[in-house]
């Protein structure tokens, strides 16, 4: 793993199939077939990055790596120029993995390239900037979406988060382990959920993409996919069209495509659909301009992200 994470990828390579060989039985198989196939794909060897996701997902179809091993088998089925096996891949996921699936714009691509004409929902929810706002708006026109709401929201009256209370700081150092960060907003997630949810039983569908990942996450009790496949029941319980849906199919599902991917893999996923990063805004205190501050969490868990993933991170830092 540390040539893989230090960007050695054909070194990588040889040692994961040096112990696939050398332990064949070993229970640590699945991930070295498992990193294997992703050094492969990060090397744009995409033949053998599905020759050998492929093989894991014959051989251990139960491991719970199977989902984002099946995103980087779409991946580069896409990269190799097989897009309509890419797209069977994607939908498999979603029909087999709905509550196992950065991360917005990763999202909007994803469901565009699987056939859904999206409809896009932002919240002014009285965050510390908005910047965010600005560049969905951007990337919502340049992505061609079928229609872009942004609602005002204003959650500064209750406060009790570092992104809606001007008198807490938002943080520059990580969270303790187990413990919920002061950038946590209380039930943020399922207000913004419930949102989607009556805009899309208004419009009459029935899919709701969430970009939750738990996987380098901050601590946030609403980005588990156990919160995901909470949410959906509710959904289904609490709405007409859930109510009086006559089989599964015409219930709601929400969808968290890249909740079990690491950052470096949202980032290669979403540079395969397209995805331009340079646009987008995650940190938590950026400026007018959209420039990230590159010290709070977020920027770090980006920063890592995109190491992690050999790319050159084009997010646009203010200068001190």
């Amino acid at each position: 793993m540390k040539s893989f994470q230090a960007g050695n990828l054909k070194k990588a390579e040889g040692e994961f199939s040096a112990f696939a060989n050398r332990y064949p039985k070993s229970p640590y198989l699945p991930l070295a077939l498992f990193w294997n196939g992703n050094s492969k794909y990060a090397n744009k060897d995409y033949t053998g990055a599905i020759a050998q996701l492929q093989n894991l997902i014959k051989r251990f179809p139960n491991h719970p790596r199977i989902p984002v091993a099946m995103l980087t088998l779409g991946n580069a089925q896409l990269e190799s120029g097989n897009k309509a096996a890419a797209k069977k891949t994607f939908a498999e996921i979603i029909s087999k993995y709905p509550d196992t699936e950065a991360a917005s714009s990763t999202i909007l691509a994803l469901a565009k390239d699987l056939g859904y004409a999206p409809y896009v929902l932002s919240v002014s929810y009285g965050q510390r900037h908005s910047s965010e706002l600005a560049a969905a708006k951007h990337i919502a026109k340049r992505m061609g979406v079928v229609q872009h709401e942004i609602v005002n929201l204003d959650l500064t009256r209750f406060g009790g988060s570092a992104l809606t209370d001007s008198a807490i700081d938002v943080p520059t150092i990580p969270s303790k382990d187990q413990e919920i960060p002061v950038t946590y907003v209380p039930a943020r997630n399922t207000i913004l959920l419930s949102l989607a949810l009556g805009w899309a039983e208004s419009l009459g569908g029935l899919d709701i993409f969430y970009g939750a990942n738990a996987v380098d996450y901050s601590g946030y009790p609403d980005c588990r996919p156990e919160y995901v496949a909470s949410f959906e029941t509710m959904a289904n319980l609490a709405t007409k069209a859930g109510v009086e849906a006559i089989n599964h199919d015409n219930r709601f599902r929400v969808h968290a495509p890249i909740i079990s991917m690491s950052k470096a893999e949202i980032i290669q996923l979403g540079t395969t659909l397209g995805v331009d990063y340079s646009q987008t805004v995650s940190c938590y205190q950026a400026n007018d301009l959209g420039e990230a501050c590159g010290e709070c969490e977020s920027c770090r868990l980006r920063q890592a992200g995109f190491k992690q993933a050999n790319l050159s991170d084009p997010t646009r830092y203010r200068r001190s």
